[in-house]
């Protein structure tokens, strides 16, 4: 669909109609609400509404101490959780200056691109349904309980792996992981190819995606926009090149870019992400070797298990952690990672107490739902649903 140029202001207009989109549609990703002014079918103005899933985690994270916040951030993009802790992990560490051993760093990585293809897969398989495409959707969520079960078998859980530790995790990698990834990382061009067939050139999805949503790169300036939608203005923005952590530098792999500005760009660089995750992957395998995956500073791992059986001082060493917890020094720290939707940072700021003093989140879907109402202005009404997805905005990241 073409963006309906002519005048829009409200004196050259008919009767307008006031709609509120959500915040119980499911096509809102969430529970957005976006009031709209219609001319028609042609979007006047668009106001989005917030605040519907709003938990306070930020400042709950205030009221807990450091080991405590780790199932609270999960929550936030609740669909790529491993991102989330890695977030806040890397700020602590940061702080604390605490070295990560190899593994843990590899097993890391591994698991945040596991996640960010589940997060692309989701997304997928939610807009082509949107379109009523549901096939598509079924291809996506088949291969993303492929994930889901690899997470459940390392950590317990499904969603929310709850593994990451300051210093690096909780546990080392189940018998069967490095199998179940192997098959995954087999089985899975199959399924991105039949994804990139039935989607890539399909006449309905090209006239439904292209020239919708424009987003230059002017306006992703002005509204913080990351992630795939600056990238599909051609700017090669994503942090694991930028500023990259937990070893990315020592990874190949390309930060797949665009220029039409558009859902259908958007659209093209998740798929390519996909596949650019699976590589990474790959290449982190093959550099799994036997070691640690927790710091050994006692000022911040808890002592093995089988030595509380013999040890006194592991046993208090123990008790004081889980009790009272991290003392980090005082400063505060600002530490980015890449999300599936964009730069996600995380700053910290301590007073040197066993909780943090302020834990502020830089999400990527608020900044992307706050640039839509300079989007859908002139959009006709099916288009906004192509422009919500398009941007992929997660709501728990939104109200925090």
């Amino acid at each position: 669909m073409t963006k309906v140029t002519e005048d829009l202001s409200l004196e050259h207009t008919g009767d307008i109609l006031e709609l509120n989109l959500g915040p119980q549609h499911p096509s809102t990703h969430g529970v957005l609400r976006i009031k709209l002014k219609l001319d028609g079918e042609v979007v006047l103005s668009a106001e989005p509404v917030i605040g519907y899933l709003h938990t306070g985690i930020e400042k709950e994270c205030e009221t807990r101490t450091y080991f405590q916040v780790f199932p609270l951030i999960d929550r936030l993009d609740y669909l790529s959780g491993p991102i989330e802790e890695h977030g806040y992990a890397s700020a602590v560490e940061k702080l604390m200056q605490v070295d990560v051993p190899e593994r843990a760093q590899i097993i890391r990585v591994i698991l945040m691109e596991l996640a960010r293809i589940a997060s692309h897969l989701i997304w997928a398989g939610t807009s082509a349904l949107e379109l009523n495409m549901s096939s598509v959707y079924m291809y996506c969520f088949a291969e993303r309980e492929k994930i889901l079960d690899i997470l459940e078998g390392y950590s317990g859980a499904r969603m929310f792996p709850n593994c990451w530790r300051v210093g690096g995790l909780a546990f080392d990698l189940n018998p069967e992981f490095e199998e179940q990834v192997h098959a995954f990382l087999k089985s899975f061009p199959k399924t991105w190819k039949d994804l990139d067939n039935l989607l890539t050139h399909n006449y309905v999805w090209c006239e439904r995606l292209q020239g919708v949503a424009v987003i230059d790169r002017e306006t992703c300036n002005q509204y913080m926009c990351t992630g795939p939608v600056i990238r599909a203005t051609g700017e090669p923005y994503d942090v694991r090149k930028i500023y990259p952590y937990s070893g990315y530098e020592d990874y190949i792999f390309d930060v797949p870019t665009k220029t039409t500005c558009d859902a259908y760009a958007r659209y093209l660089i998740r798929m390519e992400e996909m596949r650019q995750s699976a590589s990474i992957i790959e290449q982190a395998l093959g550099r799994l070797r036997p070691g640690p995956v927790i710091t050994g500073n006692r000022k911040v791992a808890l002592p093995p298990r089988q030595e509380l059986a013999r040890s006194m001082e592991a046993v208090i060493h123990q008790f004081k952690l889980i009790s009272e917890g991290l003392h980090p020094p005082i400063g505060e720290v600002y530490h980015p990672v890449e999300s599936p939707r964009g730069e996600l940072g995380y700053y910290l700021v301590s007073d040197g107490g066993n909780r943090p003093y302020r834990l502020r989140v830089r999400s990527p879907s608020f900044p992307h739902i706050q640039v839509l109402k300079k989007v859908l202005r002139g959009l006709i009404l099916s288009d906004v649903i192509v422009a919500i997805a398009s941007v992929d905005p997660i709501l728990g990241d939104v109200d925090r």
